[in-house]
């Protein structure tokens, strides 16, 4: 008897798929570490930095503002909002660069990289930068992705059993669909990382060449954007590993159901 079997739950499931659920959830531990030690690291990184003025003395918001007018884009607006749910970004279909009130709270070192880099961003889409027009295109569906996988299952579940007597055909078909769409957005979500790191190059690369940062500082900027994107990296790695862990064990259930009627 395999030892997964004594843990419990894995009866009349098959020991390759025993061990495939085994080493995706340690993996989703270690990876889960190493998040959380990342995202300390940038904490400390963010309040050490937002604490250091910078040289120009100006906060996210003017920055911004400063950026735009200067490269032709009067008509983004910049607003300081205090909502987790948009957070600092740059939305091309509102015509906005919003910046976090507790980033733009004072003129940092911090607040001047993000508002130098979401104002990068609708450079880059005012330059018709190919990378930033798919993203622009694609949202939509990157974040639709997620959240339809739930209830795609639940509807094919519903069906199997209403009117096929709960074959799990339906329930199969519908969970496909649902990864397929997760996959998707997990690809899109790569694609914003590249159009971010895009963006943080050519924020430096103005913050420079406009005399509104010195080097000090800029190599600070550098170190504050490495550390989200490999914060942003992990997320992503993460979800997919949870996503696969809730294929195996659904493939797993499935398996015990036909093991059963046998």
């Amino acid at each position: 008897m395999p030892i997964f079997e004594k843990i419990g739950g894995f009866e009349n499931v098959s020991v390759g798929l025993q061990w495939a659920i085994f080493i995706v959830a340690c993996l989703i531990v270690v990876v889960g570490a190493f998040s959380i030690c990342v995202a300390i690291w940038l904490a400390i990184k963010y309040i050490s930095f937002n604490r250091t003025m910078n040289s120009k003395n100006i906060s996210g918001s003017d920055a911004a503002r400063q950026i735009l007018d200067r490269h032709g884009l009067s008509h983004i607006k910049v607003s300081v909002v205090g909502s987790l749910l948009f957070g600092n970004s740059y939305s091309h279909y509102f015509k906005k660069v919003r910046i976090r009130r507790l980033t733009n709270k004072k003129p940092s070192i911090t607040s001047l990289a993000i508002g130098a880099e979401k104002s990068a961003l609708a450079i880059m889409d005012k330059e018709g930068d190919k990378d930033m027009r798919t993203r622009i295109i694609l949202t939509p569906l990157m974040y639709f992705g997620p959240f339809a996988l739930i209830p795609i299952l639940v509807v094919g579940v519903l069906i199997d059993i209403i009117l096929f007597n709960f074959t799990g055909v339906v329930t199969i078909i519908a969970a496909s669909l649902g990864i397929l769409l997760y996959v998707i957005s997990f690809v899109l979500s790569l694609m914003v990382l590249k159009t971010e790191v895009k963006a943080q190059k050519k924020a430096c690369e103005i913050l420079k060449n406009d005399n509104m940062a010195t080097d000090a500082e800029i190599s600070k900027m550098k170190e504050l954007f490495k550390l989200y994107n490999i914060q942003y990296v992990n997320d992503l790695i993460l979800e997919f590993l949870q996503l696969l862990l809730k294929i195996l064990e659904i493939a797993a259930k499935i398996q015990q159901n036909s093991s059963s009627k046998s």
